[in-house]
């Protein structure tokens, strides 16, 4: 139903209903100007549950006030002992912890329809307010004021709870069955003479709608009265018993919450929700555009993607649309219903004692540059704030936890907030030292990853590239004439996020066009390792087994299997760069979706595609031919260079601080520095391209999918050569900071912060009842690794890098690393 036919149909009963007050001091030039704080009343103020008895299993964060009520109509008796306060004290009783939502939702609605704060949170927004300047000041209203202040110490994190997603029950219709009219004296006759009724398409219709409408309801029935163990006994009584959660284990250790813990999500994991749009997107106040279902890409594609969007001059918001990131730990928790970020780390960090006064989601809008994040949203700024006051209450220093790009993203935090305003925080140069115990950071991209140039080149990775080459149409223009990769192309272009992730250091860190720090690596014949031999320490090498033929990773693009694998002095090559653009080969119908594509032309396309081959280095001038407008934006926002001399006044520019090379960690000898990261798994290296089939809209350049290696143990499949690494992120690119860049002391770690690489090799679920796995080295899926939690937690709960045994390494880091020829 279209959002906006209930209004259509009151107004045309009641008539035109009149504008909104925020609608109406708008058109009169009001703007926001003070900070709004919203304090609830009792009982209209959101609770959560984080720590419950037996009865409760299965609510961990779910509303037990609020929302629809749900388990105090499931579980009376257990609700209503959760809920209840100690008689002795006034607090919780022991055993459960039940605490405040936080953010807007906390009271914008008491219960689905029953609104608070909403009406009035909207039409501030209509004169400019969002969250960045709104705080609701959530509390436990059960208890005494005095007793919030230590139940619950009170922080402008302008954090959000979970939006409770249990539908309402509508109402049963009752359903009357047709009489049959029969005529006196006629109704035997009519019987013995009536055809049989013919079965006809519209009841067959019928019949599909009510059998899937029948089956819907009932299991959604059996799903609300079903327990929330029962997956779980069923899932042990298949697999076995599932070991302790590292929370669980740790907790029985006798390990308690002590350091304050930010989390700080990587690119495309955080949500992102609407506060302002156009006509199309009418009805959408604060409802989530990106994570959550993705309701309104199927409902509007062309609406959500206009939206999603940013402006291709600023890099910011188009006229007349604010799209902000979500708050709170539910800003990145789970990516999608069922499939988590940070979920499983916040509950086993839960199991040991903490909580949301002590817990911190770093959200920012992922998609604008860092320093945009600030000058829009002054994100940095409430980074800053947040940890302050966490440390100051709990008087530790802060544990950082970057997950992906979020680790350039608090490279640049850090940088930031040693430099004086108003560029900077104006913390100065001891700030980190005197706020920070450690940054764990999680897969991260120190140095890039090549998958951001193939997706910034033909909007492919490896996995989009065999969808295209199985169904050339579907992804392309051919199926409904929707252009899907184009719209992508258009779409991810805008993000300048995308640029902090082209690799950094060029030739001297990824190769050149004949030498690379991984040569010699082979991805089918990783060596077995055992649990009793693996190395534990820096000394690891490795033996990395036979290999017949040498990889030229150096070579991020080849165009050809031909020219990937050739000496280079049988390469011929044309400089691209004299080619002139022009010529253009797309009708005016692509030109909204193919912009810069189709401003090269002919020409210039032969042009790129005859260069043939191209390194770290070389692909930065690639980029920018087939994309300069994305460059120059972006080239004011990063740099992927090698700084000669840090003292150099450049180097206090913003562009330098996501780069570790090109910028200086903090002044914190204290301060530890950990990557940690997967490994086993085959992860993008280099590609080898083709040009497309000629056809009407289509970008110019594809990876070839048919190209691979001539042996099984060789490294090319589907067009693209792996290397080690946890499918995104090669080994090189997550670890070689922390094994050589900062190892010690050296210009880019002078106060000699201690590192330590921490991998997890990779080990597939045993079966699909075990979801994701608990030992896996993958990407995302490493936030539910056992074993990188129970580090996380342990450092949380005090130890340091030395107490957890130093370097975990399985890889050959170490001896790549050694191959570098970098200046410390």
């Amino acid at each position: 139903m279209p959002s906006s036919l209930p209004q259509y149909v009151t107004e045309k009963i009641t008539g035109p209903m009149p504008d909104p007050p925020g609608l109406k001091l708008k058109k009169e030039g009001l703007v926001a100007k003070h900070p709004v704080v919203f304090v609830p009343g009792i009982v209209t103020g959101g609770l959560e549950l984080w720590e419950g008895h037996q009865c409760a299993e299965g609510l961990f964060r779910k509303r037990l006030w609020g929302g629809t009520f749900g388990e105090l109509y499931k579980r009376p008796l257990c609700w209503v002992e959760h809920i209840s306060l100690d008689n002795e004290t006034g607090l919780d009783p022991p055993g459960i912890r039940i605490r405040p939502v936080t953010g807007l939702v906390a009271a914008d609605y008491f219960a689905p329809g029953y609104f608070v704060w909403a009406v009035l949170i909207a039409n501030l927004a209509s004169i400019g307010y969002e969250e960045k300047n709104m705080y609701m000041a959530a509390y436990d209203w059960r208890i005494s004021f005095q007793n919030t202040e230590p139940a619950e110490t009170e922080k402008n994190s302008g954090s959000e709870s979970e939006s409770n997603t249990n539908q309402r029950v509508k109402p049963e219709k009752e359903i009357e069955e047709e009489t049959i009219d029969k005529k006196n004296g006629r109704v035997k006759e009519n019987i013995r003479k009536k055809k049989k009724r013919q079965w006809s398409c519209v009841d067959s219709c019928y019949w599909l709608i009510g059998l899937v409408c029948t089956v819907w309801w009932v299991v959604v029935l059996l799903y609300n009265a079903m327990p929330s163990s029962l997956p779980q006994y069923v899932t042990e009584k298949i697999t076995g018993p599932m070991p302790d959660p590292p929370g669980l284990k740790l907790k029985k250790e006798g390990l308690v919450a002590k350091h304050p813990v930010v989390f700080v999500p990587g690119i495309v994991t955080g949500g992102l929700e609407l506060w302002e749009g156009h006509q199309c997107a009418e009805g959408l106040f604060r409802k989530r555009l990106w994570g959550g279902t993705f309701g309104e890409l199927y409902k509007r594609p062309l609406c959500w993607v206009e939206h999603i969007s940013l402006d291709n001059e600023t890099g910011l918001d188009p006229p007349g649309i604010r799209i902000r990131p979500v708050t709170g730990l539910v800003a990145a928790d789970y990516f999608a219903p069922g499939y988590f970020v940070w979920a499983v780390l916040i509950a086993n960090l839960a199991s040991i004692g903490y909580e949301e006064k002590n817990m911190y989601m770093a959200a920012y809008d992922w998609r604008i540059s860092f320093q945009n994040t600030e000058v829009r949203d002054q994100t940095l700024s409430r980074i800053k704030s947040n940890i302050e006051s966490m440390v100051a209450t709990s008087g530790e220093k802060a544990v950082i936890l970057p997950h992906s790009m979020g680790v350039l993203y608090f490279l640049h935090f850090m940088k930031w907030v040693e430099e004086p305003a108003p560029m900077g925080g104006g913390g100065g140069p001891d700030w980190c030292s005197r706020h920070i115990k450690a940054v764990m950071n999680i897969g991260g991209p120190f140095l890039g990853v090549p998958k951001a140039v193939s997706g910034l080149f033909s909007a492919e990775a490896k996995d989009i590239a065999v969808a295209r080459a199985i169904a050339p149409g579907f992804l392309d223009s051919d199926l409904f004439r929707f252009q899907t990769l184009q719209h992508v192309m258009r779409m991810s272009r805008s993000w300048d996020s995308t640029m902090s992730m082209i690799p950094k250091g060029g030739d001297t860190i990824w190769g050149d066009l004949d030498w690379s720090p991984e040569e010699g690596y082979v991805t089918s014949k990783r060596r077995k390792r055992d649990n009793d031999t693996q190395s534990e320490s820096h000394s690891a090498t490795g033996n990395p087994g036979p290999q017949t033929k040498s990889v030229k990773y150096g070579r991020i693009i080849s165009f050809g299997k031909d020219v990937a694998e050739a000496p280079l002095s049988e390469i011929e090559r044309i400089d691209f760069l004299d080619a002139i653009k022009g010529n253009n080969v797309a009708n005016n119908t692509c030109h909204d979706v193919w912009t810069e594509y189709h401003d090269m032309g002919i020409e210039g396309i032969r042009a790129v595609a005859e260069h043939k081959v191209y390194t770290a280095g070389s692909v930065l001038d690639l980029l920018n031919f087939v994309a300069p407008k994305m460059m120059a934006r972006g080239s004011t926002h990063f740099s992927y260079g090698i700084a000669d001399n840090l003292d150099d006044p450049k180097y206090k520019h913003y562009k330098y601080w996501s780069n570790p090379l090109e910028t200086r960690l903090p002044n914190a000898p204290d301060m530890e520095i950990y990557s940690m990261y997967g490994v086993g798994l085959p992860t993008e290296r280099s590609y080898v391209y083709k040009l497309s089939p000629t056809a009407e809209c289509n970008i110019p350049f594809q990876i070839d999918t048919s190209a691979d290696s001539e042996d099984e143990d060789g490294c090319l499949k589907d067009g693209v050569y792996h290397v080690d690494g946890d499918e995104t992120v090669p080994v090189l690119s997550a670890g070689f900071m922390c094994a050589k860049g900062w190892r010690g002391k050296t210009r880019f770690n002078p106060s000699g912060s201690r590192t330590y690489v921490r991998e997890y090799d990779h080990s597939p679920p045993a079966n699909l009842l075990e979801g994701r796995g608990t030992q896996s080295g993958a990407h995302v899926d490493i936030m539910g690794n056992f074993a990188l939690i129970e580090d996380i937690i342990r450092v949380a709960a005090g130890a340091t890098g030395e107490d957890l045994g130093g370097d975990r390494v399985y890889s050959d880091i170490f001896k790549w690393s050694e191959k570098i020829n970098l200046q410390l």
